[in-house]
């Protein structure tokens, strides 16, 4: 496996993902994550724009697996309740991981090439997704608080540092 940047040409199997992983959070319990079809394929676009989406690829450059990443500050981390960041340096975030469940492995794939981008992490969840914040805790992830999105939804944080 390896990572790229993704591209408009990306598009059909990004989007794929995002309804593959959707379906995952609901038969898991979690209904309240990328409902009414997000990410939309507006929000993907301007990521590709943005050169800020990623897509893990096999050998034979079919995609396994997208995210979004940079090394930003984001404005819904500014603000953390019921806890702290573990450090305030310069960070990563990654948003809207997915994969398509044609291999495993793809979460802790990316979470390494991340690290190895910046080690500092910091990412998110909604509360309900359990599979996520299980994934986060096992690639050494520290839960740190609770942060609220712009639109008001409240998410559980993690980060990882060296």
């Amino acid at each position: 496996m390896h990572i790229r940047k993704s591209t408009h040409k990306d598009l059909d199997s990004i989007m794929y993902t995002y309804e593959f992983a959707r379906q995952f959070m609901r038969s898991n319990g979690n209904t309240f994550q990328w409902i009414n079809g997000y990410p939309q394929i507006d929000v993907i676009k301007n990521d590709i724009n943005a050169q800020k989406s990623y897509v893990v690829v096999n050998d034979d450059n079919d995609i396994l697996g997208t995210f979004y990443f940079a090394i930003e500050e984001d404005i819904t981390y500014k603000k953390i309740y019921q806890g702290e960041w573990l450090n305030n340096n310069s960070y990563g975030v990654i948003h809207r991981i997915a994969s398509n469940g044609k291999e495993k492995g793809i979460g802790k794939f990316v979470f390494d090439w991340c690290f190895n981008q910046i080690p500092n992490i910091k990412i998110d969840t909604h509360k309900k997704n359990i599979p996520m914040q299980n994934l986060l805790e096992k690639n050494g992830f520290k839960y740190c608080g609770i942060i609220y999105l712009l639109d008001g939804d409240e998410r559980v944080a993690f980060q990882k540092t060296k």
